[in-house]
């Protein structure tokens, strides 16, 4: 948001404070008694914005039909909430999870996602995934985090986790690897097990580090062709410094072609996601749309006054609010192309995508498919064509999805994900780079052929430990701890 960058600056008890006439008004209607504990409130605030701010608004039902104080959680209010409005394309909820449940896109943070979106985590910072049933390895290590300060790096095999060495794809097992790498603890214990054939015991302690999401760079000789290739994992906000650096070097390697790596990409901020296309984008689109904003009828009608109680401090001292400062119109929340860096005359980039690759990473997929020729490598990805701001809420932010956004062809609608071109599975056994690994060398292989291969083993995830479909895409589901959401952080636009 250029010099307006938004900051909540009341306290949480305020923000809570603040809304508390709205609040007993819409009860003193509905004939509900007064709010007597700060816990009802809060249920009552997170329905309240949903009535007006929700992307699918218009399906919910009235306060006193819904009665969000009878559920038992904040939680379990959401869950319902959000799966009351209805997809007429899949006949079921927008935010449906198969057999789980929580709601596809909503939740309720405690500040952490803001924190990781601006570039800062405080975890042990590294995932993992099974490359067989039997055999659980690191997927990505971050720069600077502590378990890179361990030398732990991706394909390491776990062989043991603090005091469990029975490590496989049951549900016990997976629940004990989820405690320990995603949950509370303070540190882990591992034992890894290295490509050489050697063993290292490591304990990593949680940490606050500084993200830097791109985890690998390289240009490729094909032919005669220079093919460029980053591994970018989350669209943090400060991370625009280093695509930059990356593209400015393929622009002086020559690179005409791109292999785009955003298999473990959850997404981020929506402005580095636009900062990312204009940087792969050709100059021929300066002014055109890229993508469009879509909010519900009630903030476009200027009628969610409930808004008023967000507020936010300018960078000149000022006080605003969401309500009075922006504009939720369609006409007006257009964002056009200027392109960025040197890099010119792309004609193909492949993108390498998982069920992993959601919100930001899709929306920077969407965006370049009206003016490049895009390719689809790996697995079908998340579908989230919706994103947020956030709302605080007490302590906590909301995040519910306020706007859809579609590209210049006005295409937007993938609920249900992408599909990719060519189907093929995360390898973890191999390093980022590897040309060999799986869905490189598909892209590799394209850039010299112009066409895939017809003997890759799609049900593997690596040559020697075959995988099915089904099961990888439910490990992806119970593994992939990783936020996926495209959080709006410059747009609505400030009212002219």
């Amino acid at each position: 948001m250029t010099n307006k960058k938004r900051i909540i600056q009341n306290s949480a008890l305020g923000i809570l404070l603040v809304i508390v006439a709205f609040s007993t008004a819409c009860k003193k209607n509905n004939n509900v008694d007064q709010p007597s504990t700060r816990d009802q409130l809060t249920k009552d605030s997170i329905y309240l914005y949903a009535q007006q701010i929700y992307l699918w608004n218009s399906s919910l039902p009235s306060f006193a039909s819904f009665n969000p104080r009878k559920y038992p959680s904040n939680d379990a209010l959401l869950y319902a909430l959000t799966q009351i409005p209805i997809n007429p394309q899949t006949g079921r909820s927008y935010e449906y999870v198969p057999n789980e449940a929580r709601p596809k896109y909503s939740f309720i943070d405690d500040g952490t996602v803001a924190s990781e979106i601006g570039g800062v985590a405080g975890d042990f910072g590294f995932s993992v995934f099974y490359a067989s049933d039997n055999d659980l390895r690191i997927k990505y290590v971050y720069a600077s985090s502590p378990a890179a300060g361990q030398d732990l790096k991706r394909g390491y095999q776990i062989t043991q986790i603090n005091d469990f060495t029975d490590i496989n794809t049951s549900d016990a097992s997976i629940k004990k690897v989820v405690d320990a790498i995603f949950g509370s603890a303070a540190k882990v214990t591992l034992t890894v097990k290295k490509p050489d054939g050697t063993s290292q015991n490591v304990v990593v302690n949680k940490a606050t580090y500084n993200i830097n999401p791109v985890l690998y760079t390289h240009t490729y000789t094909v032919g005669a062709k220079k093919v460029g290739y980053i591994v970018f994992n989350s669209f943090t906000d400060n991370s625009v410094p280093q695509l930059d650096a990356a593209f400015a070097t393929f622009a002086s390697n020559g690179v005409k072609e791109l292999i785009v790596d955003l298999r473990y990409n959850g997404g981020g901020a929506v402005s580095t996601s636009a900062q990312f296309t204009n940087l792969i984008a050709p100059a021929s689109q300066n002014g055109k749309v890229m993508f469009t904003y879509f909010f519900n009828k009630t903030m476009q009608d200027k009628k969610a006054t409930i808004l008023k109680n967000q507020q936010f401090r300018n960078s000149d001292g000022s006080i605003g609010n969401y309500f009075d400062s922006f504009d939720y119109s369609t006409s007006f929340n257009k964002e056009t192309f200027t392109k960025r860096g040197t890099l010119e005359g792309i004609t193909r980039v492949y993108f390498l995508v998982t069920g992993g690759t959601a919100s930001a990473s899709e929306l920077l997929i969407n965006n370049l498919k009206p003016v490049v020729d895009v390719k689809l490598i790996g697995r079908q990805t998340y579908g989230k064509p919706v994103g947020f701001f956030s709302v605080q809420i007490d302590k906590n932010d909301l995040y519910i999805p306020q706007f859809q956004t579609k590209n210049q062809l006005d295409q937007g609608d993938y609920f249900d994900g992408f599909t990719p071109d060519k189907i093929v599975n995360d390898d973890v056994t191999k390093e980022f780079g590897d040309p060999t690994e799986g869905m490189l060398s598909q892209a590799l292989y394209y850039s010299q052929n112009g066409r895939f291969t017809s003997y890759v083993n799609d049900n593997g995830i690596s040559s020697t430990s075959p995988m099915s479909r089904s099961k990888m895409a439910d490990l992806t589901g119970k593994l992939d701890h990783s936020f996926k959401g495209m959080v709006d952080d410059r747009h609505p636009k400030f009212k002219k």
